[in-house]
């Protein structure tokens, strides 16, 4: 491939000569009418081995940590090929307040070529004039950037000045047109935005590949091994018979976000290609015609559909990232849980909204054991969708959920009776989910339809577990599933981090203030709810109805761990978690719903009745914990271990000004740093409330989480010791009472975001992160990192 002769020099002429000569003049006349350019080439060329081994590793660690997902700025999405092809817009995917539903423009899916992309509104980020060295940097909006950048680096200090790094902050999308305007106004605004400026070496590489074309690769072909075992799955999916084809469409729409994954070819410390379920008008072994609709079970307006596996095309980033293994274990599980079990399917179910958005309706010939056994098996991709899947900034989404909890499932054998099932279907029209409602919804007057709704199922579950568990029969912690003694899925731990959340395996963290305990039905609605239902391009009103249904499975959720203590104490404990709620809140209450009213053969040595619960929930799951986040055999000494673990005593109002995640970072005595994360738990009096959540927060009650490894999307400040720093780090987060103190804390241990070694460390913690964790790891956002 062909060089710069003086890469140097060239840059130079860049950040002191260059496009000033253009300003203000008409592109079309300079270099030629804009035209959609091809830009691929074989992978295997010298243009597409160059992208793929200089290029696109800049690419991803200096710009998709802030451009990956819905809330990448101007949805310039730099993860993949189409991404930057297809370029930026002015609209946004986060308007909470909008009054009618948008049209979505989802990469991969919305559109099949950058023309189509056009129509979208969606401008060029490269130059799509003549081909040529000026063209190609002069008329390239990135190469702008990259040069504005080059030209005003960011002033040595603490704190930035002039900038807004709100995930709400005003967007300003510059055309190419309006960049002259846009420099002028905001001369710091280069790119990376509000982070140090890339290494000249870096600076160099990206230049040369813009100036001569930003030629980039075709997909990678898949291996004879991957196509063969492709090739297998679609096999099942895709059957004539009717319960392939019911147990296809089932096993879609619950893995249509996952990363799935071949575990039998995974090496060790390797991250594996990753697939996407589809649904596709052609047949295996023709190329895939993908069927794009809003939900996952709107109608395809096809004769038939086909599910097929599709390699996933863009770079993995952590906050989308939900790895599902395929492998011949699992593949005979769903034979023997959907194939070889003996049911019959009549009739497939239609695709009408009455039918399809309900799960316990399309797929009530299923054996509910197979569907709970199917959400089960990887419990953490299940319940991570409800939370990674839809979104990528949701607090009004995620205030519904507390910030720290524990999760906890029924047994699918102790469950798996005729009169369980007949219940579920006897309650089918209870069981509605506001997903039957259009991406245009009036909130209010279908709240009060969907409560009552749920108000008449409650009752008729409390009268079924009334006589289900009489006397308390049954009613102790064998009703949960223990994961076989061998699955981590059964027990999880929920961190929610404001406006996003994580999902790991195992009971992680001090006792919380709550858990849940969840049943087939809940576990089905809530995901129906919150993944298959949900539509980020829906209006205010969809969003908010889906927000004010959750509460309801929530306490569902909440009720059922409840119901392990003694019944006299079932509703104090219920009232000390919503205090002070609000009227409408309290109406649903009081509703006149026949409580569980059946005592708890759980027995108690003293009155601490919940902590001794989880004390016996430890003990019983104690088999399948991982150790992977404690805070054991990190590499570091016994005694900074030690003082370490007292960070989770830390409790009070000062903790407030500590970010919601921050990655950690200590160098232990032989010179090698290990990654932890430090997570704030942010207290609430209830969490019931829909707006002011600032309102319903209990400062005094906040608490901090240090796991091993890394938890969260989104890290907000990065920390770097010495391990001989240890004691002073955690002294100091001790003694936190003001934003003096945490702003002395940063003096003392940060990388700020403005610090000339930021994107050394950062590409410390993905190498740390890749190593340690291969097949959950994704790039990090920096979209929520602080400027203090």
């Amino acid at each position: 491939m062909s060089k710069l002769k003086h890469p140097i020099l060239y840059a130079l002429l860049i950040i002191f000569g260059g496009c000033a000569t253009y300003a203000g003049m008409n592109y079309d006349e300079l270099f030629g009418e804009q035209t959609v350019r091809q830009r691929t080439v074989d992978p295997a060329s010298l243009k597409g081995q160059h992208f793929l081994t200089e290029v696109k590793p800049i690419i991803d660690n200096r710009c998709v940590v802030c451009h990956a997902c819905y809330d990448a700025p101007c949805q310039l999405k730099l993860s993949s090929v189409d991404g930057i092809d297809r370029g930026a817009s002015k609209a946004l995917v986060y308007e909470g307040t909008r009054l009618t539903a948008a049209t979505p423009t989802r990469l991969f899916e919305d559109a099949d070529s950058t023309d189509e992309w056009r129509d979208f509104g969606f401008f060029p980020v490269l130059n799509e004039r003549d081909q040529t060295l000026s063209a190609n940097l002069d008329a390239g909006l990135v190469s702008r950037l990259l040069t504005q950048k080059a030209r005003h680096p960011l002033p040595e200090t603490d704190q930035l000045e002039g900038f807004d790094f709100s995930t709400n902050r005003e967007q300003v999308c510059p055309t190419i047109e309006e960049f002259d305007a846009y420099e002028k106004d905001n001369p710091l605004w280069g790119m990376p935005f509000g982070m140090p400026a890339i290494a000249n070496s870096e600076y160099q590489t990206l230049i040369q590949w813009l100036g001569q074309g930003a030629i980039m690769n075709k997909p990678l072909p898949l291996t004879f091994q991957e196509q063969q075992l492709v090739d297998q799955y679609e096999r099942l999916f895709n059957k004539s018979a009717r319960k392939n084809q019911l147990t296809g469409r089932y096993i879609y729409e619950h893995l249509y976000l996952a990363h799935l994954y071949f575990s039998d070819l995974v090496q060790d410390n390797e991250q594996p290609r990753f697939f996407t379920l589809v649904r596709s008008s052609t047949p295996p072994g023709e190329p895939i015609q993908r069927i794009s609709t809003r939900r996952p079970y709107d109608d395809p307006k096809v004769d038939h559909v086909y599910y097929r596996l599709t390699p996933v095309l863009s770079t993995i980033v952590d906050k989308t990232h939900m790895p599902f293994a395929l492998n011949y274990q699992r593949l005979n599980d769903w034979h023997t849980w959907f194939i070889d079990a003996d049911y019959q399917v009549a009739q497939l179910p239609s695709y009408d909204t009455n039918v399809a958005a309900n799960p316990m309706t399309a797929f009530t010939d299923l054996p509910v054991k197979a569907r709970f056994k199917f959400m089960l098996d990887n419990a953490q991709n299940t319940i991570m969708a409800y939370i990674k899947g839809p979104v990528c900034r949701g607090q009004l989404a995620l205030n519904v959920i507390n910030d720290h909890f524990w999760v906890f499932f029924i047994d699918p054998d102790a469950a798996d009776v005729p009169v369980i099932n007949d219940f579920y279907h006897q309650q089918q029209d209870n069981l509605k989910l506001p997903g039957e409602l259009d991406s245009n919804t009036l909130p209010l007057s279908n709240w009060v339809k969907f409560s009552k709704q749920q108000a008449r199922y409650l009752e008729a579950k409390s009268e079924f577990m009334n006589q289900w568990f009489a006397n308390g029969q049954h009613l102790t912690t064998d009703v949960l599933w223990e994961g076989n003694n061998t699955n981590p899925n059964a027990t999880l731990t929920v961190f929610r981090h404001f406006d996003s959340a994580s999902v790991v395996q195992g009971l992680i963290g001090e006792k919380p203030k709550t858990a849940w305990i969840l049943d087939y039905a809940l576990l089905e609605r809530i995901h129906y709810l919150l993944v298959a239902g949900f539509d980020v391009y829906g209006n205010f009103g969809h969003q908010l109805m889906t927000r004010m249904f959750m509460d309801f499975l929530r306490m569902e959720g909440e009720s059922n761990f409840l119901a392990l203590l003694p019944n006299t104490v079932r509703h104090q404990e219920f009232s000390s978690w919503y205090k002070d709620q609000s009227p409408q809140f309290s109406a649903f209450l009081q509703r006149n719903v026949a409580p569980f009213s059946q005592p708890t053969q759980v027995l108690y040595l003293s009155q601490d009745y919940k902590s001794e619960l989880f004390d016996k929930l430890q003990q019983k799951f104690a088999p399948i914990q991982l150790a992977r986040y404690h805070i054991e055999n990190t590499g570091l000494s016994t005694q900074s271990e030690q003082r370490l673990k007292s960070i989770a005593q830390i409790k009070g109002v000062g903790l407030q000004h500590v970010p919601e995640i921050t990655t950690l970072t200590i160098k232990d005595a032989q010179g090698q740093k290990r990654l932890f994360t430090l997570l704030r738990n942010s207290a609430h009096i209830n969490i019931s409330s829909l707006f002011s959540e600032d309102k319903q927060r209990d400062y005094s009650n906040d608490t901090l989480t240090l796991v091993h490894g890394v938890v969260g999307s989104y890290p907000a400040t990065f920390f770097d010791i010495e391990e001989s720093q240890v004691d002073a780090f955690v002294s100091q987060l001790e003694r936190l009472n003001s934003e003096q103190d945490y702003l002395s804390l940063l003096d003392n241990f940060a990388v700020r975001r403005t610090s000339p070694n930021f994107w050394q460390h950062s590409d410390e913690i993905h190498a740390i992160y890749r190593q340690q964790q291969p097949i959950e790891f994704g790039l990090l956002d920096y979209n929520r990192f602080e400027n203090r």
